[in-house]
């Protein structure tokens, strides 16, 4: 299974936080899912890391990517955009195109590991919590 990893559910993830859904603990420790982190959600990492807004290290996120193969950071590129669903803000809305993308043009079982509401109600694509 394809996850698409949404920045909350990565900063949870990475610091063991209860916050985490259980079964988004699941299917993040699951050794044969691919984890995709779209790069907006690395990016709003690092932006919460470099405000102290997170305890998190920006280092220690780098190492994990480098450490974990299961982790692919997915760029941001014109396929992404084009995929943007409309009605919500443009973080959720890269995240979604991200997993429609995987779903729509690698023909991938994506789903989305987020507790956001406005993602898992858009119903796109199957979220997990």
């Amino acid at each position: 299974m394809t996850y698409v990893v949404d920045t909350h559910a990565f900063i949870w993830y990475l610091t063991d936080s209860p916050r985490l859904g259980g079964l988004a603990r699941q299917a993040l420790l699951d050794p044969a899912a691919l984890l995709v982190v779209p790069s907006i959600a690395l990016a709003e990492l690092r932006f919460l890391s470099q405000r102290g807004r997170i305890t998190l290290g920006w280092e220690d996120v780098g190492a994990l990517l480098n450490r974990d193969a299961r982790c692919v950071v997915h760029p941001l590129h014109r396929q992404i955009v084009d995929q943007m669903p409309a009605g919500l803000n443009i973080h959720d809305a890269l995240i979604c195109a991200t997993a429609l993308f995987y779903r729509d043009s690698l023909g991938e079982a994506v789903q989305i590991v987020t507790r956001d509401a406005k993602i898992a109600e858009s119903q796109l694509v199957e979220t997990v919590w």
